[in-house]
This record gives C-alpha cells, structure tokens and sequence, in this order.
C-alpha cells in the first residue's frame, strides 16, 4: 500500500522529479568528461604547454569530485524538502518509520541509477559533439592525437563513483528522515534564518577580506617577479579572502540596502531584501564556492581561448615581417597584389658559391622592421608584451659586414636579427654559404647574378594564411635550388605560426572544454541549493497572496532576488578572471585578446541556469490558485 501511495506522488510530482532526473545526469555527464581527458595521459601530455600536467588533473578530479558529493547532496534534498509533510503523513496514518526510511531509500537509489544510465550515455554525447566543435575550430585532429570521446576506464570510473555516492546519499537521506519526529517534519519549513553583520566579527572579517583579495590581486599581476612563490601565494590569500567576502561584506552590505528606507520602502523591496537576509547563514559557503568554481571554470575557458587568439600574435613577436620572398615569381607577385600589404621592401644580393651578398645601401634605404626586446639600454623583458616593433636604425659605416665577423665587421645586433630573422638568410635558405653586407663598390666587383627578396607584412595575418602558405611552398623550391637537398621550411613567419598553433592547440582544447565542463556544474551547485530551500518560503509567499499581493509583484521580486544570488558570484569571480589573466601575461602577448567571447559563452550558460531556475523556483512558492 505504501509502495502504491509513493508511487501515485512521485507521478504527481513527475516535473519535479524530472527536474532531480536532469540535475543528477549533468553532474554525472561532466564528471564524465573530465574524466576523459584526466585519464587520457597520453593526450594530456602530448597536447599541453604546462608543466605537472597530470598532477593539475588529478587535483582537478579531486574538487570535481568533492564538489560532486555536495551536488548530489542538494540535488536530492530538493526532493526530500518537497516531501516532509508527505511522509509526515504517512506516519499520522500509521506507517512504520522503518518503512518510511526503506522508501526514501529506495527511491534516492532507483532515481540515481537511472541518471546514472542516462548521464553517461549524455556524457559520451556532449564530450562528441564539444570535441568536435572544439578540434575543428582549432584544426586539431583527434586521430593524430588519441583522443577519445568513449573511454572505457571513465565509464568504469564514473560508475564506481556514482553508485557508491548515490548508496551513501540513500542512506544519509532515510537516516534523516527516520530521526525526525512527525512534528518536526511538519515543521521543518518554518525556521528563521539570522546572520550577525554588525560587531568586532564583521569589522575584521571585512579588513580581513580586503587585505587578503589585496595581496592576492597584487601577487597575480606581478606574477613575473613572484613566479612559482606566487601562484600559491595568490591561492592562499584569494580562496579564504573570497569567503569571507560572502561570510562578512555581502550579508552587511544587504543589511545596509535593508535600512535604506527609499529602497526599502518602495514595492514590496522590504519583502525581497528580507529574503536575501533570511538566505545569508546558509548560501556564504555555497556563494563563495560557485564563485571561486567560476573563476576557475571561467578562467580556464578565458585562458584557452586566450592562447588560441594570440598565436598570430606571438609568431610576430619573432618576426615583424610577414614574408621573405626570394626570387619572387609572377605567380608570388600576384599572391601579394591580392592582398592589404602594409610593408613591401625590396632588397638586392648575389649568391655565389660561397657565400650570400646584400648590398648595404638598398638595406639602408628601406631598414626593416624588427622585434625590439626590452629597454634601448638592453634590459630583458618581463613580459611578451613588451616587445616592440621598431625598423633598425644602426649605422653601417664599414664597406664589409659579415654574419659572424669571420671575413670583415660582425653585423650589429640589430641587423644580425634583420638578416637572419626577418629575411630568412640562414642555413635552412642558402645552406653554408657565408651571408654578407657590402657596400656598393664591393658589391659592384662580384660576378654573379642580382637577384631580389621581398620583405612584407599585410594588414591582416591571419586572414590571407592560404596565400602565406602558398608563397611557403614557392619559398621552400628556392630554398632546395641554393642548399641541394630537400628542406623542411624556408623559415617563414607561417611556420613560426603553424608551429606555435599545433603546440598550443591541445591546451586551448583542454582550457574551454574544461571551463565548460566547470560553469555548468557551478550553475547547477546553486540552482539546487536555491531550490532545496525554497520549501521554506512557500508559506510567505502565500501569506503575501492573502493580504492581497498582486502574484506580478511576486514574480517581480523572485526575478530580483534570485537574480542578486546569481549576480554576486558571478561579479566576484568574474573580477577574479579578469585580475587573474595577468599571470599569462608573460607567456601571452595581449592576455585579454577576445576576452568577450568566453565572457559571453559564460553569460549564456549562468543566464540559462538563472532562468530554469526561476520557473522551478516559482512553481514550487507560488499557489496555483487564486
């Protein structure tokens, strides 16, 4: 009788059921994927610029798990607050609490292993199709690096894991019910929340929480001089600092909107305000850790994108130019007329069979752009960004210059990186021949033939990467023609660019698909926290309706105040990421090139979860009749 009883409410109670069903199978689903890459050694190692990679996972796996236990925890509490009075009543007619405590459990159980089934099957699905997305936006072939969307060892993983946890929540959750007496559970919605926000406790949370988001924020932006020391310096004082914003700083500051009496007097904000006081003593905790799961979901998605967008950008800090086209084709001179060029300088040499000869005043007519590195009196950089492009402005009085000062002057630093670097003249174009710089009257006596190079930058790189491939393979002909054998590259700016996109493309995958994996996760943490509570404010809301509250202004206030909970996080850890890019800047030329994209990506996913949330949570407060 019992079994049929709970099954009638659980079919009355299906959308809510379904809303438990979809909670527990996208926590399973991204656990899944994390696990796929986190017991991928093989990729992870072969496709990530960081060193400790693995050990970064396997910490990773450790919070997804930790944060897990908690998101099972809510997701299933939701459901149990839902149903006290059920089982209260249940109990007033006579049923057994062993009974009872046997029905939860089973139902905890029954529901979780049919998200399990269904999570990981959805797991396998969106690890596909985001790795799909991902590796053809990047040009990444997940044959040529192992990657797989079903691996058996995270099936087996995530099973393990999911079945012991969905035990121990069926046990913890019919042990709840079974110590609870009738009157408490139908009681159990009416408890007042208080939380202090005045005194000696609030003042040095407050101080406290300033100067250490102060030195954290500090340490991070000059992570170049603080390096490993930094990183754990920045994460000892912004986890605890960021909690006690939550604990401390946000309850006065709601406390300080509350006695506003302008605001607090307008509609019903007395009523929307008080709630948020009412919410202080149980969301600090859970605030502060969405945003700090933010500020790593976000962060991890910023970076990765980060590093895809400032390839461009840091094949130019090698080269300023472009292209160096040697002997330059009709077929080279028509790829170029077809683009923007900002840059086009000619420079005339000879080639003999020993060495390579420029002639010094056309260098000097048109001196090329080069990357400047540091100050003008030397001093290393700190930073990709400090790189400057600036043309050679060094003299070259001497008739003779050679590349190593073997057989005249050795070529300023300056020149030495023109020629080598930006003009491509070194063994992988002319093999050992010797390079020179001579003045016209040398030049004039060597009997060989004038050739032509062309120095050129376009507007854009990135956008005619086809015709910088195409004037690459010519370059690589000319190149076989002067060394005599087959060559790799002619040592262009495109392979500088396809080199350092291979290299940091399995790090921009890992980076979003893992900033994804985390933002849904956190925006599910609060929704279930939101709505495991939310049986408490059912009877509020229905002594509102009977003094005559328009359900409008009910809606109107549940849209502000939930939008406030998912506000606050989202504006601190969003300052994180923002503040926290700085510790990229030394490896990435601009750290926040595109920086809107995950920020948008980020918006849309919260913004989802604010709104699903909105609709569970007004079905459940408001009555359904007049």
């Amino acid at each position: 009788m019992l079994v049929k009883l709970s099954l009638t409410s659980m079919r009355k109670m299906f959308k809510d059921y379904l809303v438990l069903l979809f909670g527990l199978t996208i926590s399973i689903a991204i656990f899944y994927m994390f696990q796929t890459l986190a017991q991928n050694k093989a990729f992870v190692e072969a496709n990530a610029m960081i060193s400790a990679t693995m050990f970064v996972f396997h910490v990773g796996t450790f919070i997804l798990g930790f944060i897990s236990i908690f998101y099972i925890f809510y997701a299933t509490s939701f459901i149990q607050t839902l149903r006290q009075k059920e089982m209260a009543m249940y109990m007033t007619l006579g049923a057994k609490k062993s009974k009872i405590t046997q029905l939860m459990f089973m139902e905890t159980l029954f529901i979780g292993l049919i998200s399990l089934v269904i999570g990981i099957i959805i797991g396998m699905g969106l690890t596909t199709v985001i790795a799909d997305v991902l590796m053809d936006m990047l040009d990444f072939s997940a044959e040529a690096t192992g990657f797989k969307a079903i691996y058996a060892s995270s099936i087996i993983t995530t099973i393990i894991f999911y079945i012991i946890l969905f035990l121990l929540t069926s046990m913890v959750n019919a042990w709840k019910i079974g110590r609870k007496k009738v009157l408490d559970l139908l009681q159990a919605n009416k408890q007042e929340d208080f939380i202090k926000t005045s005194g000696v406790k609030t003042f040095f949370g407050v101080l406290f929480s300033i100067i250490l988001m102060a030195v954290g924020y500090y340490t991070m932006i000059h992570i170049a001089k603080f390096q490993h020391i930094g990183v754990i310096l920045a994460t000892v004082t912004i986890v605890p600092g960021t909690y006690l914003i939550f604990i401390s700083i946000l309850p006065y500051f709601v406390k300080t909107l509350k006695q506003n009496r302008v605001l607090n007097e307008t509609g019903i904000n007395s009523f929307t305000l008080g709630q948020l006081r009412f919410r202080m003593l149980n969301l600090t905790k859970v605030l502060g850790t969405v945003a700090m799961l933010i500020a790593l979901g976000l962060g991890a998605m910023t970076a990765g994108l980060s590093f895809y967008h400032n390839v461009e950008l840091q094949a130019s800090t090698f080269k300023a130019n472009d292209a160096a086209i040697y002997e330059p084709t009709k077929e080279d001179l028509k790829t170029l007329e077809a683009m923007e060029l900002t840059e086009e300088n000619t420079y005339l040499y000879k080639v003999t069979d020993n060495g390579v000869f420029f002639l010094k005043e056309s260098l000097l007519e048109q001196p090329p752009l080069v990357p400047h590195m540091g100050d003008e009196k030397g001093v290393g950089m700190e930073k990709l960004a400090d790189v400057k492009i600036k043309r050679v402005k060094e003299k070259l009085p001497a008739p003779v210059y050679t590349m190593y000062g073997t057989k005249g002057e050795e070529l300023p630093d300056k020149w030495w990186n023109a020629i080598s670097f930006e003009l491509n003249a070194d063994d992988n174009m002319f093999g050992e021949r010797t390079i020179y710089v001579v003045d016209q009257s040398h030049y004039g006596k060597i009997d060989a033939k004038e050739k032509q190079v062309i120095l050129t930058k376009a507007d854009d790189f990135s956008k005619h990467l086809s015709a910088f491939k195409q004037l690459e393979e010519r370059q690589k002909i000319v190149a076989e023609s002067y060394v005599g054998h087959t060559v790799d590259n002619a040592g262009g700016k495109y392979n500088n660019y396809v080199g350092l996109k291979s290299f940091s493309s399995g790090t921009v995958f890992m980076g979003i698909f893992l900033g994804i994996a985390f933002l849904m996760m956190m925006a599910s943490v609060l929704m279930f926290k939101l709505l495991s509570s939310a049986g408490a404010d059912i009877e509020r809301y229905h002594m509102l309706r009977k003094i005559g509250v328009r359900k409008s202004l009910l809606k109107r206030s549940i849209y502000r105040e939930l939008f406030l909970l998912f506000l606050f996080p989202a504006i601190i850890g969003l300052v994180h990421v923002l503040i926290g890019m700085q510790m990229f800047s030394f490896i990435l030329v601009e750290p926040y090139t595109k920086i809107w994209l995950p920020i948008s990506l980020f918006v849309a996913i919260y913004g989802l979860y604010y709104v699903i949330t909105v609709q569970l949570y007004k079905r459940i407060v408001l009555p359904k009749h007049h």
